[in-house]
């Protein structure tokens, strides 16, 4: 006679996974609830699992009130975030962690009365910690109620927003003071704008009536007012040269320069930009040299911009040249790029300065008691046209003395 097997199965084994035991079930607000079986054996029932999970969670405050506000409950996360201990917080009501003037507004039952009515209430704002520091908080509070429907409490979710809020702050803060420096860009290329055209009108004039005048159109003139007039015109193209500076400066800052790209021979470029400057050169003494840049040295880049670069570049050297100095126009090519350099045996930049001679209005030398002819943006403009194209324009030192610029720019396919 077989003896009946009364021995339960095993709940696990090895190679077996274990398996929820469902001999015993506990019952919340009327749902059965079943209970889990510990690593150890130890039968842990669902409502106090969600106990524990409540209180062993740090990154939120979570915490039970009772129907006036006073706390009865607090986790870790409580702790962490407003720096209470259990001991020290559990009986307290819940305005101690409100802004005074907060609380003399009732805040706090004006919070706890729209979550009873409305079943839950919603917040952002600040709340104090236990050493007095202000934080940012997200507040959630949640009507408790029985079976019957009957209030008996209140549960309460707060996290720490703070860093959060700062970076929006941080960003908001960034956005306007980029908008703000937008604008002021703006309104003082505008102005720019407006006043280059304003100026250029009447310095034509003056130029034109000169010419007129020194043509002998109104009558002879003699050799003193031959020299008068000499000083005039060159008194009022180097006006419209500022003037075209300012101009230019303020259309790349608006983006409105446009490039028409082709073949451009560097030695073509030198040779229509040196003699322009040739007359200052000769009237200080200083001995343009010149290397031949090749026949086959073309750059992808706008020839009237190449040549205003140039041109700038000449000047700039022969201005700051000691007299009897040399100015050496050389040129440079690899197989993606060609290069002009203008080496001048002047004083050189300061090793600091380097970056700063292409700012807008930054002119080496210049003082109050000893001003340097422009307005400091020649390079500043012809660095932005260098970089519009695809090249760019720099500055060495040269060990042998003086400076030496170089642009840069994009070679021309054969």
């Amino acid at each position: 006679m077989t003896e009946p097997n009364n021995r339960a199965a095993p709940s696990s084994g090895r190679g077996q996974p274990p398996t929820r035991s469902r001999a015993a079930s506990g019952r919340t607000n009327g749902a059965t609830v079943p209970f889990n079986r510990g690593a150890k054996g130890a039968v842990v029932e669902g409502p106090a699992l969600y106990g524990l999970l409540v209180e062993s969670v740090q990154d939120y405050a979570m915490f039970a009130l009772d129907r006036d506000g006073y706390i009865l409950t607090w986790n870790l996360g409580a702790q962490r975030i407003k720096g209470y201990r259990a001991d020290e917080i559990i009986g307290q009501h819940l305005s101690i962690f409100y802004p005074p003037e907060e609380v003399a507004n009732g805040k706090t039952e004006w919070e706890l009365e729209i979550a009873s009515r409305e079943g839950r209430f919603e917040e952002e704002g600040w709340r104090i910690r236990k050493d007095g520091s202000p934080f940012w908080a997200n507040v959630v509070i949640t009507a408790l109620r029985d079976e019957t429907g009957e209030l008996v409490g209140f549960a309460k979710v707060t996290r720490d927003l703070t860093e959060r809020r700062a970076a929006q702050q941080q960003a908001i803060a960034d956005a306007q003071r980029i908008a703000a420096a937008e604008t002021t860009s703006r309104v003082k290329s505008e102005f720019l704008a407006t006043l280059s055209h304003e100026l250029r009108t009447p310095l034509n004039a003056v130029g034109g009536y000169a010419e007129l005048i020194e043509l002998g159109v109104y009558g002879p003139i003699t050799r003193e007012q031959h020299d008068a007039l000499e000083r005039i015109t060159t008194s009022q193209r180097h006006l419209l040269r500022i003037i075209n500076d300012l101009l230019n400066y303020s259309r790349i800052e608006a983006g409105h320069i446009a490039c028409e790209y082709g073949r451009v021979s560097l030695t073509a470029v030198v040779e229509r930009a040196l003699p322009m400057v040739t007359p200052q050169a000769a009237a200080r003494h200083i001995t343009l040299t010149r290397h031949d840049c090749g026949p086959d040295v073309f750059a992808w880049a706008d020839q009237a911009k190449v040549e205003q670069i140039m041109l700038n570049l000449f000047s700039n050297a022969s201005k700051f040249t000691p007299s009897g100095g040399r100015v050496t126009i050389s040129c440079e090519h690899g197989s993606d790029f060609v290069a002009i350099h203008v080496a001048d045996t002047g004083p050189g930049v300061p090793p600091e300065q380097t970056q700063a001679v292409f700012e807008p209005f930054v002119q080496l030398g210049r003082s109050l008691t000893s001003q340097q002819e422009g307005t400091g943006l020649g390079l500043a403009i012809s660095r932005d046209l260098a970089r519009a194209m695809g090249g760019d324009l720099g500055v060495v030192n040269r060990a042998e003395g003086g400076a030496q610029f170089t642009l840069r720019l994009p070679r021309a396919n054969p």
